[in-house]
C-alpha cells in the first residue's frame, strides 16, 4: 500500500489534527486518511453547474413557471 509524508508541516496544523483525530477517536494517521478521502472523493464525485443545467430534462413549458401577478391589497386612507 501506498505511504504518503508530509513535511515541513506547521505545528498549528499538526496540533489541530491530533485534537480532530482525538475528538473523533482515531490516531492522527487514521484521521489524516479521513480528511484526504473525504476532500478527494467530493471532487471526483462534484459536478460543475453547467453540467447540473444540461442534465435537468428538457419537460414542460416556461409558462408553467409563471407566477400570478401579485398587485398588492387595497387600503383605505
Amino acid at each position: 500500500m501506498p505511504q504518503l509524508l508530509v513535511r515541513n508541516l506547521d505545528e498549528k496544523i499538526e496540533k489541530a489534527l491530533k485534537g480532530r483525530a482525538a475528538k473523533n477517536g482515531r490516531s492522527a494517521e487514521a484521521e489524516h486518511r479521513a480528511i484526504l478521502y473525504r476532500a478527494l472523493a467530493e471532487d471526483e464525485n462534484s459536478k460543475d453547474i453547467k453540467q447540473m443545467l444540461l442534465e435537468i430534462p428538457d419537460v414542460g413549458l416556461d409558462s408553467d413557471f409563471d407566477r400570478p401577478r401579485d398587485n398588492g391589497r387595497e387600503i383605505e386612507f
